[in-house]
């Protein structure tokens, strides 16, 4: 089988490149003018540059594909409306134009931050009701899974969508932007850290996207990935923390770090500056996103296969090459 991954110099693509490589599929990658590729480039043998944002440079890029793994979006906490919804809508609407009709199996890579983050999620199945939060990132999510839907309704392309969790591994936003908080003056507690951190290891989402992707029905559908891992965030940021020599700090309430980053949103983000908290991190720290993964697991076979301590194991090092230690 021959795949396109989209995003593939990323945190994610590069490691589902590889695992797609190991399981002997070709792999065709599209990446981005100028992106550096000598971490994918044992494990693609066609790699393409180029924009989601021009259609005219997509021509041609699914000729010989059975799967696209779409992953390429802008993923961050903070900026304008367009600066996500141009790469992850409108980006999403251009590469669905040029799969329709041509036979492919069309993966979207999602996120529980399509469901509406901001509220508990804890226990929500993929047929429950999403919402737009007003948050970007996460309307953008809704947004582009609404249009991969409209598509596969109208019969224009075979579409399954993934919604992963919180991911992490070495080199995760959620490793190296934790690293940097806690080198810098502290890292909070949202409400005493007592939810669930909500992740997934990389390489278990990998494993759940190739699953999804290789599977065969005519329906739509929609999975969640989150690991069966018992871990809040007080005990995440706490071992992280411990790699770097620091503690998590005071708590602050989720209703104070909302306000607080939406007020910051509104003064910082038009000035091209990021604010120190963002609705959408107070939405993840701050809420249950336990997401219920029921789904996957049944229809799709997947499950946890690397343990919260074979994770840290793994973190470890990457932290510590980051550090320069």
């Amino acid at each position: 089988m021959r795949a396109l991954v989209t995003g593939a110099t990323g945190f994610i693509g590069s490691r589902l490149v590889k695992e797609l490589a190991r399981q002997g599929m070709e792999v065709r990658s599209l990446v981005l003018p100028g992106e550096a590729v000598d971490h994918i480039r044992d494990y693609t043998g066609d790699i393409r540059r180029g924009n989601l944002d021009d259609p005219q440079g997509l021509k041609g890029i699914l000729k010989g594909i059975d799967i696209v793994f779409h992953l390429a979006a802008r993923v961050t906490d903070w900026g304008t409306r367009q600066s996500f919804y141009g790469p992850i809508v409108e980006g999403t609407g251009n590469l669905l134009a040029e799969s329709a009709g041509k036979g492919v199996r069309f993966v979207y890579v999602s996120s529980i931050a399509a469901c509406g983050l901001g509220r508990h999620l804890k226990g929500m199945k993929e047929c429950d009701g999403a919402c737009m939060s007003g948050v970007p990132y996460n309307d953008a999510k809704l947004e582009a899974e609404r249009l991969v839907r409209s598509f596969h309704e109208q019969g224009l392309v075979n579409a399954v969508i993934v919604r992963p969790a919180n991911v992490t591994g070495p080199g995760s936003v959620w490793v190296r932007d934790i690293v940097d908080r806690f080198r810098g003056l502290f890292v909070p507690l949202l409400d005493h850290g007592r939810y669930s951190a909500s992740l997934v290891y990389v390489d278990n989402l990998v494993s759940g996207m190739i699953l999804a992707g290789t599977r065969t029905g005519p329906e739509c559908s929609t999975y969640h990935l989150r690991d069966d891992w018992d871990v809040t965030w007080k005990r995440y940021l706490t071992d992280l923390g411990a790699m770097v020599g620091k503690k998590p700090g005071f708590s602050i309430p989720f209703s104070l770090a909302w306000r607080l980053g939406a007020i910051s949103e509104r003064m910082l983000t038009p000035l091209n500056i990021r604010p120190p908290v963002t609705r959408l991190v107070a939405a993840i720290m701050g809420r249950d996103n336990d997401v219920d993964t029921t789904k996957a697991k049944t229809e799709l076979g997947w499950s946890t296969r690397v343990s919260y301590e074979q994770a840290l194991a793994e973190i470890r090092p990457w932290v510590d090459e980051y550090l320069g230690r």
